[in-house]
């Protein structure tokens, strides 16, 4: 059994050399929009998945995708020789959609919080037409200016 602590070093160090492989050693112009964004391995080491996102739209990710695939052998090799394994574990490629998500999330947030100011405001606007129940007890009075200076309530009349 290897522990959490093995498992989680050994992701970092694949999310690392996989990550350089795309960067620099692949002369695709396709690898310059992969992003890594998590790697996770098995238990036992003998699998593990390399999760991608593409900046750009379907078609990207489409050309992205075939690229991994016909790369996907050399990258596995490169991080073998980082690794020095005994048995390498078999890495596979998904798509991560999670930063779609969370921009789809994102504008939703946005046009909740955008319909709740129209609403606040139209409430704010339809209130101040209405007399409001305090304001009917301050209408029977006015303010007197009497010669001492002081602003006194006045019963109208």
């Amino acid at each position: 059994m290897v522990s959490q602590r093995t498992i989680a070093r050994l992701e970092a160090r694949i999310h690392e050399r996989a990550a350089h492989c795309l960067e620099f050693e692949i002369a695709d112009p396709r690898a310059s929009f992969i992003t890594i964004t998590r790697v996770e391995l098995s238990s036992d080491l003998s699998s593990g998945k390399i999760h991608y996102s593409v900046l750009g739209d379907a078609s990207d990710r489409s050309k992205a995708k075939h690229m991994l695939e016909s790369a996907a052998g050399y990258i596995q090799r490169r991080v073998a020789r980082v690794l020095e394994m005994r048995r390498m574990p078999f890495l596979k490629w998904i798509y991560d959609d999670s930063i779609e998500q969370a921009a789809k999330l994102d504008e939703m947030i946005h046009q909740a919080l955008k319909r709740d100011e129209e609403i606040h405001v139209k409430g704010h606007a339809e209130t101040e037409d209405a007399e409001k129940p305090w304001q009917a007890e301050y209408d029977e009075f006015e303010l007197d200016d009497d010669d001492d200076g002081e602003m006194k309530p006045k019963r109208r009349h």
